[in-house]
């Protein structure tokens, strides 16, 4: 068994789409029309492992979705959660690609990380590990 698709709710997919591939340097991977209102998109990260993708799932018409990334939006925490190896210099490009990047990183233990906004309603943990996990 292997993760293959994690999804993150987006208020709009072409806005989203945009930003994941305009902003942050993804590929679009698949984009598919499933009837009249269904649209299933999804970016790779050309730096992440092969074969995994991330799902723009759109939160119209889905109340609960709306719901629940609106609470996790308010209580300030990320829907998910993005590996960099310089968190720095990472928060620094997207600030200049005009990301919302919310604050500095800091150190937290075994991460250092820093949040931002993917600006369709969610907040995105940037990460950079500082603890190698044990082979």
């Amino acid at each position: 068994m292997q993760i293959k698709i994690s999804t993150v709710f987006v208020d709009d997919q072409e806005k989203a789409l945009a930003f994941y591939t305009g902003k942050l340097g993804f590929r679009k991977m698949a984009d598919i029309h499933m009837g009249p209102t269904y649209r299933w998109l999804t970016v790779v990260s050309p730096e992440g492992v092969h074969g995994v993708e991330l799902q723009l799932e759109s939160i119209v018409g889905f109340d609960a979705a709306r719901a629940f990334q609106a609470s996790l939006y308010e209580s300030g925490r990320p829907c998910t959660a993005f590996v960099t190896e310089d968190v720095e210099a990472e928060a620094r490009q997207l600030r200049e690609r005009g990301v919302t990047v919310r604050g500095e990183p800091i150190d937290m233990g075994p991460i250092k990380a820093v949040m931002f906004e993917d600006g369709c309603g969610n907040l995105i943990h940037l990460v950079q590990p500082l603890v190698l996990p044990p082979q």
